[in-house]
């Protein structure tokens, strides 16, 4: 067993062996930058100051060989070859609470479409192990039985909801030849087990920060954000919270009925969906266009003072940051989370901010 020491926290943990250094120091509750998970993005890119490690399968386009040379490396993939010390940006956040990854047994409770390419999956925790803590908005990785590879996917329900039933409740979209999210579509069934690892992620509501909240997601990103919105709701906030949703057609709009009865609750809430490839003709009354069409119909004099939520595909996250930009609202008050497919981890990273 090797150890990592951990700069400029100074903190020291012990090395499994085979165990990664960025999944070794999310379980101590150390968040190390990440996103793909899977050495293609170059997110969680830190660099060797002592020791030797192993690089793994780190993408040679996320991790160049000039970077090797000086001494980086991905810490979602490597591996520890002797004592090491890395040093890493660990970004300090307040709100953020010290919560370790985790393993969990579950069991398959319930399965429902959604729509025609999104399915609803309810996992029943083993209740023979503490339940599953997390924060509003973070994610978990699902093992895919079979091919030795795991999933993440954003925990679509609400912390307490989580602790008073005892199951997660997980959207998952068909991603086109997609093999991980296709056996889950096709081949999944109500009592199978599974296991998954969480939770994950820094998308989380920032709740010292006393400004009105915006929520932008598209696709099957909604998951995240109503997590988020029924944990605001059910804790009693009363700051303006909006949420744009975006999807292509009526018939992949889901959650539309649950944010209407919202809205009609909760007089600080208001919820505008919108769909840019409903055909012309359709009994659609609503807004038709893009997410950050939409917004910009709510917030005519721009979106300063509001603190937003981004999440759902690259491309939607990439013309949100562009509008909220426009519209003077810059990087410490915005916070997204990119559902990212093996190609999308490989594109390029966004032009408009250093951590997105």
């Amino acid at each position: 067993m090797f150890q990592l020491t951990i700069d400029p926290l100074g903190a020291t943990i012990d090395l499994a062996e085979g165990q990664t250094l960025l999944d070794a120091a999310l379980r101590q509750g150390i968040h190390i930058p990440h996103a793909c998970g899977h050495g293609l993005c170059g997110t969680c890119k830190v660099r060797v100051c002592a020791g030797s490690v192993d690089h793994g399968a780190a993408n040679p386009f996320a991790l160049m060989d000039f970077e090797r040379e000086d001494g980086q490396t991905l810490a979602c993939c490597a591996t520890a070859c002797e004592d090491v010390v890395i040093e890493a940006d660990v970004d300090e956040e307040p709100d953020a609470e010290v919560i370790p990854v985790r393993d969990f047994a579950v069991t398959v409770e319930r399965i429902v479409d959604l729509t025609p390419t999104i399915k609803g999956m309810h996992l029943a925790l083993d209740r023979s192990v503490t339940g599953l803590h997390f924060q509003a908005g973070q994610y978990v990785q699902l093992e895919i039985p079979g091919l030795g590879q795991s999933r993440a996917f954003s925990i679509a329900n609400a912390p307490h909801e989580v602790e008073r039933s005892g199951h997660i409740e997980l959207h998952v979209r068909r991603v086109p030849g997609g093999v991980g999210t296709g056996w889950l579509h096709d081949q999944l069934k109500v009592g199978d087990r599974l296991r998954l690892a969480g939770p994950y992620g820094r998308f989380f509501v920032r709740k010292s920060i006393a400004q009105p909240l915006l929520f932008m997601a598209g696709g099957s990103g909604l998951s995240s954000p109503r997590s988020m919105i029924l944990d605001l709701l059910a804790g009693g906030c009363t700051l303006p919270i909006t949420l744009v949703y975006g999807q292509r057609c009526r018939e992949e709009l889901y959650g539309d009925d649950e944010f209407r009865a919202l809205a009609a609750q909760h007089a600080n809430f208001r919820y505008l969906p919108t769909l840019s490839a409903e055909p012309e003709g359709s009994t659609w009354s609503g807004a038709r266009g893009f997410v950050h069409e939409a917004a910009a119909t709510l917030y005519p004099q721009g979106y300063a003072g509001q603190q937003a939520y981004l999440c759902g595909p690259p491309p939607m996250i990439e013309a949100c940051l562009a509008a909220l930009m426009q519209g003077r609202l810059y990087e410490r008050d915005i916070h997204t989370e990119k559902f990212l497919s093996a190609a999308d981890a490989q594109g390029p990273r966004s032009p408009l901010f250093k951590r997105v």
